[in-house]
C-alpha cells in the first residue's frame, strides 16, 4: 500500500472508532479481516497511525480549535483534520507533502479543501505539545475527571496519567487445566515467541512485542488464554477452589470465568459448580467456545435480566464465591482503548453507580454464610470503588472486608499490597491494567 492509501484506511478507521461505540482493536481485526491483501507492515504502519491519533487527541483538536478555520460544525471529531493535524505537527510534515498524501488518486484520501489546506499551513511546525493548554488537553484524560483523579493520586497524577496513555504489553495467564507455565513459556519458544514471567501472576506470561498468537498451536489447543496480569490478579483473589459453587456474576468476554475454571481444576477437570452470568447471550456465545478450547466443559452460562431476575432470587444463599467485575467507566484500561476515556459524562458516571449497587445487592444474596463477596472494577475512580465498598458496607452490616495482603498472600504469595480493605493497580504502580478489588465475607 502507499503512504497515501494506508493514511485513508487510518481515516477510515478513525470515522468508525468516532462514531460507533465498539473497541479499534475490534474494529481494526474487522478492518483487515476484509482487506486480506494488506501486508503485515501495512497493517502494522495503520494501527500505529490509527492509535497515534487516539492517544493524542485532546491536544490535536486543541490545535485544531485554536486555529480557528472552520473544519466542521458536528459533535463527532473530524478524521481529515486530526491526521492533517498530527502530520503537520507532531510528524512536522510540509503542506506540500500534506497535499501530496491527500491526493485523490486510487486508494488515497480526497484531496484537500480550502479550509484543510489552510489548516496544514498554520499547524506545519507547531510542537504538539503547548505550555498553554490545560493539564487535561496535555495529558489526555476529561476535565471532569480531573478533580477526583487529583484527589486519589495527588502530586502522583501526571505520572498515574502518562503511564494510561503508553501503549500496553500483551499478557497471558497460562491454562493449568492443560500445562504448566513453565512448558507454556516453551512451547511459544518453539514457536518463536518469546515470553517472560510476570511479576505478580504466578501463571503470567508476558509477549516480546506484539506478535500473531492466534494461529501457534500453543493457543488454539488453550494452553493459554490472552488476559492482562492485573485480570489474572483479580481472579486469583477470588480464591475459586475444587468443590466449590463459584458465580461470575458480570462474565462479559469470559476472561475471568476461565481463569476460574482453571482455579477450580481437580486434574484436568473443574470440581464443583461454575455459572457465568451476564445480561448479554451474545457474550455467552461467544463464550462457549473458549471455555470448549480451554477444556472448561462443565462450566454452565447463564443469560439473566438486567432487573429482578428470578434465577438469582433461587440462588440465594448458595454460592461460596460471588466474583462482580462490574460495569464501570473502564478509566484502568485506556492503555488499550484510549477513545474510550472520551464516552462517559458525570451523568453516565451516576447511572454505572447506580447499576453497580444493583448488581451488588443480587450478587450479596447468593454468598452463603462463610462466603466472600468479590467487587472489582476496572476504574480508577473512587466513586466506583472506595465510595461503592463504603455504602455496601453500610447497606449490608453482615460482610466485613478481608485485609487484602491476607488475602494476597493466600492465594497468590510473594510480596503482598500494603494492608488495606482493597486493592489498588494502575499501568504506573503495577504495570497492569488499572482495576481496583475488594473481599468481603460473610
Amino acid at each position: 500500500m502507499t503512504p497515501g492509501a494506508r493514511l485513508q484506511a487510518a481515516a477510515e478507521l478513525l470515522d468508525a472508532v468516532w462514531s460507533g461505540t465498539a473497541p479499534p482493536d475490534v474494529l481494526v481485526d474487522d478492518y483487515f479481516r476484509k482487506r486480506r491483501y494488506a501486508g503485515s507492515s501495512d497493517r502494522r504502519a495503520i494501527q500505529e497511525r490509527l492509535y497515534g491519533v487516539l492517544r493524542r487527541r485532546a491536544r490535536l483538536l486543541w490545535w485544531i480549535e485554536r486555529t480557528g478555520i472552520n473544519i466542521g460544525d458536528d459533535d463527532t471529531p473530524n478524521a481529515r483534520a486530526a491526521l492533517i493535524a498530527i502530520l503537520a505537527t507532531e510528524d512536522r510534515t510540509p503542506p506540500d507533502e500534506i497535499n501530496g498524501l491527500f491526493s485523490g488518486e486510487r486508494h488515497c484520501p480526497a484531496a484537500l479543501n480550502t479550509q484543510e489546506s489552510e489548516l496544514a499551513e498554520a499547524l506545519y511546525g507547531r510542537p504538539l505539545n503547548h505550555h498553554d493548554m490545560p493539564a487535561p488537553v496535555a495529558y489526555e484524560f476529561p476535565a471532569w475527571m480531573e478533580p477526583s483523579l487529583s484527589n486519589l493520586w495527588g502530586d502522583r497524577l501526571i505520572e498515574e496519567i502518562a503511564a494510561l496513555n503508553q501503549t500496553a504489553p500483551v499478557d497471558l495467564r497460562v491454562n493449568t487445566l492443560k500445562t504448566t507455565r513453565e512448558a507454556a513459556q516453551s512451547a511459544l519458544a518453539g514457536a518463536f515467541i518469546e515470553t517472560a514471567e510476570t511479576p505478580f501472576s504466578p501463571i503470567g506470561l508476558r509477549v516480546e512485542g506484539h506478535p500473531r498468537l492466534g494461529g501457534t498451536e500453543t493457543f488454539k489447543r488453550g494452553f493459554v488464554e490472552i488476559q492482562d496480569e492485573g485480570s489474572q490478579l483479580i481472579a486469583l483473589l477470588s480464591d475459586a477452589r475444587p468443590g466449590m459453587t463459584v458465580v461470575d456474576y458480570c462474565a462479559g468476554a469470559g476472561g475471568k470465568t476461565l481463569a476460574l475454571a482453571a482455579a477450580m481444576g481437580r486434574g484436568s477437570r473443574i470440581s464443583g459448580k461454575l455459572i457465568a452470568c451476564d445480561i448479554s447471550k451474545t457474550r455467552l456465545d461467544r463464550l462457549r467456545p473458549r471455555l470448549k478450547r480451554a477444556g472448561a466443559h462443565s462450566v454452565k452460562c447463564r443469560v439473566i435480566a438486567a432487573r429482578d431476575d428470578n434465577w438469582v432470587s433461587e440462588q440465594a444463599g448458595r454460592a461460596d464465591r460471588v466474583l462482580v467485575d462490574v460495569p464501570c467507566t473502564g478509566t484502568g484500561t485506556w492503555r488499550r482503548n484510549p477513545n474510550a476515556k472520551w464516552r462517559f459524562t458525570p451523568t453516565d458516571l451516576d447511572e454505572l453507580i447506580d447499576m453497580q449497587r444493583h448488581i451488588l445487592k443480587d450478587a450479596a444474596a447468593m454468598v452463603k454464610p462463610g462466603g466472600r463477596l468479590i467487587y472489582a472494577s476496572c476504574s480508577l475512580l473512587e466513586q466506583e470503588n472506595e465510595q461503592q465498598m463504603a455504602w455496601f458496607l453500610d447497606q449490608f452490616p453482615n460482610f466485613h472486608p478481608l485485609p487484602i495482603n491476607e488475602v494476597w498472600a493466600q492465594t497468590i504469595g510473594g510480596a503482598p499490597p500494603p494492608p488495606g480493605a482493597g486493592l489498588r493497580l494502575s499501568p504506573a504502580s503495577t504495570g497492569t491494567d488499572g482495576f481496583f478489588c475488594a473481599v468481603l465475607e460473610t
